[in-house]
């Protein structure tokens, strides 16, 4: 009997911003092989599987990519229904398209399930839509877990021309903001940092693109994103996204 596995988004964190797919999928897991960053709430939804936790840290030691493919492809052979849970989106800046080359070449039958990209779902979240009429028509997405990977993308940029969002650039935060301000951007481009969205405890900081560099005091072993441009100055005028529904609801009423 062959196996399955489904590379599944698990979104920004919170359970209620899964896809209904994904939370099928959890629900008939065999096993899950969930990344760090990943809420203990969205393992709770597969009770019948096995967890084996893949994940992986800047600076820590973690599991070898070839070692994930390896667990994922010998579990479908043996007949399981596979999830490998990743956060935001499969496709966006963590390594599901390696994951899906290494199945098809194992041979094994695979479905990608996507998910809410942080990329997106942050921003907006904290109050600040990535593209507005008359400010922003576009929006770039950018690693900024090091400088050759953000480096060129930043370089190739005209100044203030889009929105800017960086995953993974929270400890290299002062170091992209440096070399947009010397690529010409503003320094007073209204810049944002935002942690934790959609879990408890998310944090927001506003400011400037020269602030950045040491903006909010954010710990820097803490997941985040920065948002860069424009479309930030609207933060402000959209609070009633950082109150609970019923909250608001009360408050209308």
């Amino acid at each position: 009997m062959s196996g399955f596995v489904s590379l599944v988004g698990a979104g920004p964190g919170d359970p209620e911003l899964l896809t209904l797919r994904a939370l099928k999928r959890l629900r008939e897991a065999d096993l899950v092989l969930d990344d760090a960053l990943v809420q203990s709430q969205l393992l709770e939804l597969a009770p019948q599987a096995k967890r084996f936790f893949v994940g992986k840290r800047a600076g820590r030691h973690s599991i070898e990519q070839a070692d994930i493919h390896g667990l994922m492809i010998r579990a479908a052979r043996a007949g399981k229904r596979v999830v490998r849970l990743k956060c935001g989106d499969p496709f966006v800046l963590g390594r599901g398209g390696e994951e899906a080359l290494a199945l098809e070449a194992a041979g094994i039958a695979y479905e990608v399930v996507p998910g809410v990209s942080s990329a997106i779902a942050a921003p907006a979240l904290a109050g600040i839509p990535v593209t507005h009429r008359g400010i922003a028509s576009a929006f770039a997405v950018v690693s900024g877990h090091a400088e050759s990977a953000f480096g060129p993308t930043l370089d190739g940029i005209a100044p203030g021309t889009l929105t800017l969002v960086v995953l993974m650039g929270i400890k290299n935060r002062g170091a992209i903001a440096a070399r947009l301000v010397t690529r010409g951007w503003a320094p007073e481009t209204p810049a944002a940092i935002v942690h934790g969205a959609s879990h408890d405890g998310s944090m927001r900081w506003l400011g400037t693109l020269a602030e950045l560099g040491v903006g909010g005091g954010i710990d820097t072993e803490l997941p985040g994103i920065l948002v860069i441009g424009a479309v930030v100055a609207l933060a402000d005028q959209l609070r009633q996204l950082s109150i609970e529904p019923q909250a608001a609801l009360e408050k209308t009423s």
